[in-house]
């Protein structure tokens, strides 16, 4: 029901949006279905008063009325979604507070950076100087500036009430404008399956007063602790049910280390990769530099790894080897025909054991 009766401006007009759209199409559903019902019935077997004309084949008027109905609906249904598509763009900075209100001249923006982590949401308030884990504020009627991204898998940033949701993907940042109209606490969380701590990935938005975000400032101050490159490394690595923390200060390139992909030390900053391939890329040299753009098994050493992985960031036996029994014996089995020698499939021309590619593609070092 949050989404039919939300409290930002944005979620408003997506809301208005759904209605029109819904109401646009029953105009054709509602006939449609009250017709098929009122033919099966007029035109019954047992219904001798039934005017029947087996010749009749064609009505201008009602070929009219098929056509005309359809093609209007479809029309305004196109227009509607074209202006609306521009309108609610995400990345399409505000230009009213609500429908009555535009964006007084000497408004500032909040500016709210999102970090989608395992299982759970850090946000920095770079011209604050704080960060908060599973809590959000925002004052109303002030337009929010999301920049959002995430540290390991893709996710979804959705708070019904305010606007509708957007991903937060690793290695790149998505944007959305929003702006919360009333006074309240809303429900934010993940709506894309991220792992098994995705049901508990929520967090709390809270809508308040200048007075009360002031106040809630002033909390996150006091009783926060900093955010620093190892404390970040920390709290990164996947936990579920996380507490509301808050961070007195954060590392000012924090976030960006970790939209680049670079915060844990040792890592070459996705910009710089960009930068060094723009360039030209590195040559040979550059084969040095694989170690560093290696992300996926940055916890490995620490028994932390993602869901059936295997070789070669665990160790773990591929999956098309054998694994072996605590008995010693193999899980293999031997299916009929198997003891069968097969030489594969190869090219024209290609005698046995030649090499499928020549050796530039087939070298892994």
């Amino acid at each position: 029901m949050v989404v039919m009766a939300p409290s930002g401006d944005i979620a408003v007009q997506q809301r208005d949006l759904i209605v029109i759209s819904t109401v646009l199409m029953l105009l054709i559903i509602i006939p449609v279905i009250f017709l098929t019902l009122f033919f099966a019935w007029r035109y019954r077997r047992s219904n001798t008063a039934a005017t029947y004309a087996p010749e009749w084949h064609h009505s201008t008027r009602l070929e009219i009325v098929i056509w005309a109905a359809p093609l209007a609906i479809i029309i305004a249904l196109g227009a509607v979604t074209w202006i609306s598509t521009h309108k609610l763009d995400p990345y399409r900075p505000l230009d009213r507070l609500d429908a009555e209100r535009a964006i007084p001249a000497d408004t500032k923006p909040l500016n709210v950076e999102v970090v989608a982590l395992d299982w759970k949401w850090l946000f920095f308030y770079p011209e604050l100087g704080i960060a908060t884990v599973n809590e959000l504020a925002a004052p109303v009627d002030k337009p929010i500036n999301f920049k959002i991204t995430a540290s390991s898998v893709m996710n979804s940033f959705y708070i019904p009430a305010l606007a509708g949701q957007i991903y937060a993907m690793p290695g790149m940042e998505t944007k959305l404008h929003a702006v919360i109209n009333k006074q309240g606490e809303y429900e934010g969380f993940s709506a894309n399956y991220s792992g098994s701590g995705f049901s508990h990935m929520r967090f709390k938005f809270h809508g308040l007063d200048q007075a009360g975000f002031d106040a809630w400032v002033a909390q996150v101050k006091q009783q926060g602790t900093m955010l620093n490159r190892d404390a970040y490394l920390k709290l990164e690595k996947p936990s579920e049910k996380e507490p509301v923390r808050y961070y007195a200060g954060a590392d000012a390139d924090l976030y960006n280390a970790i939209l680049n992909m670079c915060a844990t030390p040792g890592k070459m900053c996705m910009n710089e990769m960009m930068h060094i391939d723009m360039m030209g890329g590195g040559g040979k040299e550059s084969a040095e530099n694989r170690e560093k753009l290696r992300y996926d098994d940055r916890h490995a050493d620490e028994g932390i790894v993602a869901p059936a992985a295997t070789v070669p960031a665990t160790g773990a036996p591929a999956r098309s080897e054998p694994a072996e029994r605590t008995d010693g014996n193999s899980m293999q089995h031997d299916m009929p025909g198997m003891d069968m020698q097969h030489e594969g499939h190869s090219m024209p021309g290609m005698s046995n054991g030649a090499d499928p590619a020549p050796a530039q593609l087939n070298n892994n070092n």
